[in-house]
C-alpha cells in the first residue's frame, strides 16, 4: 500500500520559486517511488493573484479569511496521511495555530522546511498592513514542535538548532533535465549582463549602477533585468523583461554574465544563492557578493567571482565582457558545480530520506 504525503504550502502549486525549487520538482521522483502526493495551499489561486497587487485590502482580507477556513477543515483529514510537510508556515499571518493543532491536538508529526531568515521582518509596501499581522516570532515554535527540519543553508541550520536538534541541510536545487536544460550562447553580441529577481530585491542593484555607468563609457553591452515589476532607476544599457514563468529559462539563457549583488546583513545571510545557481546551471558565469551561502557555492576565479567593492565588480565584469573564452571556461565550471552538488539528481537521496 502506497504512503501518502500532504504538502502544506503558502502558495498554489507551481507559482512560487521557493516551492518549485525546494520540493515540487521532486514530486515525480516521489510518485515513482510509490508515494501519493496531495498539496494544499493556504492562498487560493484567486487570492494569490490579488495578494501582491496595490490596494484591494477588502478582497485580500476576505481571501485570507477563506484561507483560514479551508485550512481548518483540512485538519480533520490528517489521519489519512503518513507524512505532513510544511513549507515556511501553515498560515501566512497570525500565530502558529495550525502547527500547534497538528502537533498537540491531532498528535501528528510534521517535517518543517524553510529557505529564508523568515523570523526577520521582510515585506513589500503593497502588503504593509498585513505585515503587522505576520507574527514573525512564531517560527521558533514551529521549529520546536517539528519532527524534522530541513533548511537551505548552514546559517539557517544554526538558527534552527537553537530549538530542535533534528535539522538537515538540503540546498535549493536545480532540475537540469526538465527545467534548466538549455545553456547560454556566448557568441551573441553585444554581451548581455543580467539579473533576475522580484521587485522587493531590486534595491540590491543600486550599488551596481555607478559601476555599470562607468563601464558603458568604454564597452558596448546590454544590462537586462528580469522581474515582476520594472525598476524605478534607469541607465543607457538597461533593458527590462517582465518575468514570465513560461519563458523564464529561455529569458535567462540570453544572459552571458549573471550578477547577484547583496547587502551583508542577517536577512541576506539566510538566502540560498538561488540566482547564482540558476546562472551556473545555464553555463552563465556568475559575479556575486561574498555573502552567506554564496561563499560555499562559488570558488573565486574558478567557477565564478565574488566581488565586495565597486572596483572588484568593475574589474570582474570588464574582464568577462572582453573575453568570450573566459566566459565559456567559468560557465563550464559553474555547470559542473551544479551537477555535483546542487542538482535534483545530486540531492534526490537526501530528499527521499525525509520520508523513511
Amino acid at each position: 500500500m502506497s504512503k501518502k504525503i500532504l504538502f502544506l504550502t503558502p502558495y498554489p502549486f507551481g507559482q512560487a520559486p521557493s516551492q518549485r525549487f525546494r520540493f515540487e520538482q521532486y514530486f515525480d521522483l516521489l510518485t515513482e517511488k510509490g508515494f501519493e502526493i496531495d498539496t494544499h495551499s493556504f492562498l487560493s489561486d484567486k487570492t494569490w493573484s490579488e495578494i501582491y497587487s496595490q490596494g484591494s485590502f477588502l478582497k485580500k482580507s476576505l481571501g485570507i479569511l477563506g484561507s483560514f477556513f479551508r485550512r481548518f477543515i483540512l485538519l480533520f483529514s490528517l489521519r489519512k496521511y503518513d507524512f505532513i510537510f510544511i513549507h515556511r508556515e501553515a498560515s501566512m499571518i497570525g500565530p502558529p495555530i495550525f502547527e500547534w493543532m497538528i502537533a498537540k491536538v491531532f498528535r501528528r508529526k510534521y517535517i518543517y522546511d524553510f529557505d529564508d531568515a523568515i523570523w526577520l521582518p521582510n515585506y513589500s509596501q503593497q502588503n504593509a498592513k498585513f505585515h503587522r499581522l505576520k507574527n514573525y516570532g512564531k517560527v521558533n515554535k514551529i521549529i520546536k514542535w517539528a519532527d524534522k527540519i530541513t533548511v537551505g543553508n548552514d546559517f539557517l541550520k544554526e538558527f534552527a538548532l537553537q530549538y530542535n536538534e533534528n535539522v538537515i541541510v538540503i540546498p535549493t536545487t536545480i532540475d537540469l533535465v526538465n527545467v534548466h536544460n538549455i545553456e547560454c550562447n556566448q557568441d551573441s553580441t553585444p554581451v548581455n549582463i543580467g539579473w533576475t529577481g522580484t521587485h522587493t530585491t531590486l534595491s540590491y542593484l543600486e550599488e551596481l549602477i555607478p559601476v555599470i555607468e562607468e563601464l558603458q563609457k568604454k564597452h558596448t553591452f546590454t544590462f537586462t533585468i528580469i522581474s515582476n515589476h520594472p525598476p524605478e532607476f534607469s541607465f543607457d544599457s538597461l533593458r527590462f523583461v517582465k518575468w514570465n514563468k513560461n519563458s523564464e529559462i529561455e529569458d535567462l539563457a540570453k544572459f552571458q554574465i549573471g550578477v547577484m549583488p547583496l547587502v551583508d546583513n542577517e536577512w541576506a545571510n539566510g538566502k540560498c544563492g538561488f540566482k547564482a545557481l540558476q546562472y551556473m546551471a545555464l553555463k552563465i558565469p556568475s559575479v556575486i557578493s561574498p555573502v552567506g551561502v554564496n561563499n560555499s557555492i562559488v570558488k573565486e576565479g574558478k567557477n565564478g567571482y565574488l566581488c565586495d567593492s565597486p572596483s572588484e565588480w568593475k574589474n570582474c565584469l570588464e574582464e568577462l565582457i572582453c573575453s568570450k573564452e573566459l566566459r565559456i571556461e567559468i560557465g563550464l565550471k559553474g555547470k559542473e558545480t551544479i551537477e555535483k552538488h546542487f542538482s535534483v539528481d545530486a540531492q534526490s537521496n537526501n530528499f527521499l530520506n525525509l520520508f523513511i
